[in-house]
């Protein structure tokens, strides 16, 4: 303020050294009035320039200190939104780390709880399975078991009836060879059919030698020869022509061999038949020949039902 005072002496200053040089024809008087007035003038300008210059300071004093008081509150406010800014995103953060712990403890409960249920029905899937093929294997194996224990009933069934054919074979031969001994002919001829029977039913099975049915069959020709002295050969003739005696020609023939007198007799029961030119050997079973009605080499040999009975047993 003091520097435009000073300006405006020198302005007024200026002034009054001129002014009379340019109005020389006035006069002084009036000249001073003039001054005067402008001086005062000048000084009402000064005063209010001043006024207004010290306004316009103050104005500017008041305009700096409101920026300064805008400035240091839009400051504070800034700084008060960054620290707001700074604990809203450190909250954000919290709550992003809160919920991605608590989605990620979601998402494992929830494999948890999936690979539980997973595991359970493949459990569940491998128990059903292991049940069907134990179930399969215990069906095929109680099939097998059932068609095993029908074989094996099967299997012991034949061999008791074996078992059972041939005691009752030995027993009822070794009853008739004691029949025989006590001269009781006629119930030793019955228990000889029997014996002879019980030979034939097995005889499919080659249950019982052939030579223990030749002896059979011996042993009942033997038993007629002794029983019907005179007429034995037609009881004998008789006797053979029983089916009994069907599909026994290889025990007639051996029976034959040693007596030799059922030659003729077996020989018109079942005449010889012309052999062929260049027969084949049998894979199984003996030739059947016939019988010639020539002595045989060996002597015939004596009736012995002891003899008999011994070499049966044996067998």
């Amino acid at each position: 303020m003091t520097t435009i005072r000073q300006h405006i002496l020198v302005l007024a200053a200026v002034l009054a050294f001129f002014s009379p040089a340019l109005r020389s024809e006035q006069p002084q008087k009036a000249s001073r009035s003039a001054q005067e007035d402008r001086l005062k003038k000048l000084e009402e300008r000064a005063d209010a320039a001043e006024k207004a210059a010290s306004g316009a300071m103050m104005e500017k004093d008041y305009i700096t200190r409101t920026q300064k008081q805008y400035e240091s509150y839009y400051q504070k406010v800034l700084n008060t939104q960054m620290w707001t800014l700074g604990i809203m995103g450190l909250i954000l953060t919290g709550v992003f780390v809160l919920v991605a712990r608590f989605s990620l403890k979601m998402i494992d409960e929830q494999t948890k709880t999936a690979t539980a249920g997973a595991t359970v029905q493949m459990r569940n899937e491998y128990a059903r399975a292991l049940a069907k093929d134990v179930q399969k294997l215990w069906d095929s194996n109680a099939a097998d078991v059932k068609k095993l224990k029908e074989t094996l009933t099967a299997q012991f069934a034949e061999l008791e009836q074996n078992l059972k054919d041939r005691s009752d074979f030995q027993m009822q031969f070794v009853q008739a060879l004691a029949e025989g001994l006590d001269d009781r002919l006629g119930d030793s001829l019955l228990t000889f059919r029997n014996a002879l029977m019980t030979y034939r039913s097995g005889k499919p099975r080659n249950l019982i030698e052939a030579k223990a049915g030749a002896r059979t069959a011996r042993s009942i020709f033997e038993s007629l020869r002794r029983k019907h002295e005179e007429n034995y050969l037609d009881k004998a003739r008789e006797e053979l022509a029983d089916s009994l005696y069907n599909d026994l020609e290889e025990e007639l023939a051996l029976a034959a061999l040693q007596s030799p007198w059922l030659t003729p007799l077996i020989n018109e029961r079942s005449p010889a038949l012309p052999e062929p030119p260049a027969p084949e050997p049998a894979a199984e079973g003996r030739p059947m020949a016939t019988i010639p009605e020539t002595d045989p080499q060996e002597p015939d040999l004596p009736f012995d039902e002891e003899s008999d009975s011994c070499r049966l047993l044996n067998t």
